[in-house]
């Protein structure tokens, strides 16, 4: 079902299985991908791609011009502002932040100075953290609650504290490694092959191709 408060134009595109709660707003020429739901008071602006099979939370805003990738889940009260990147299966959680500008000021106008940052596959920001804008925060990391990114972060990275520092790895899963360096739920193994750098080792087979 699809339900939307406001015009429906036809440079916006909504894929099959969308759902918008008639109390959010899409603006014109954004792209929604398929099964994607958005919820309670949200807001999506002009010229933002949203993926597949995103779930979008209550008080959410996104854009404009913001690609969000497949399968991410952006919890209540975020704001994911121009520069910002999602890649695929992003979680973010509850009042975590996004910047784009290293030192605003209210009497200043900064918007030529908006900083990228890139959250690639996999990563999970926890609630109340703040990524600093002009960052990559590499594949499958895992920001702490109230954890404050000024600096890349590498992939598999366990980041905590204000400002953040990497305390430990996490695995695909998201579950802390111990010193074995293998997934205790599912097993995968990982080395170190560099300061600050993890590896998988022993990756599990591609899956089979369905009939």
């Amino acid at each position: 079902m699809f339900l939307r408060l406001g015009r429906r134009i036809g440079a916006t595109v909504m894929r099959p299985g969308v759902f918008v709660h008639e109390s959010s707003y899409v603006d014109d020429d954004t792209e929604i991908g398929e099964g994607t739901r958005i919820w309670y008071f949200s807001h999506v602006l002009r010229g933002t791609r949203i993926g597949s099979g995103c779930n979008i939370g209550q008080n959410v805003m996104i854009g404009p011009d913001v690609v969000v990738g497949d399968r991410c889940k952006i919890q209540n009260n975020v704001s994911i502002y121009p520069g910002v990147t999602l890649e695929d299966g992003v979680f973010c959680g509850p009042s975590c932040v996004f910047t784009n500008v290293v030192n605003p000021r209210a009497e200043i106008e900064r918007k030529h100075e908006f900083r990228p940052t890139l959250v690639r596959r996999g990563v999970t920001v926890g609630a109340n953290a703040t990524i600093v804008c002009g960052h990559t925060v590499g594949e499958f990391a895992l920001i702490g609650a109230g954890a404050v990114v000024t600096s890349d972060v590498p992939p598999f990275a366990l980041m905590l504290g204000v400002p953040a520092r990497r305390t430990g790895w996490v695995s695909h899963a998201g579950l802390r490694l111990g010193a074995d360096l293998r997934c205790p739920e599912t097993g995968r193994r990982y080395a170190e092959v560099g300061p600050d750098r993890l590896e998988e080792i022993d990756p599990p087979p591609p899956a089979e191709p369905e009939a």
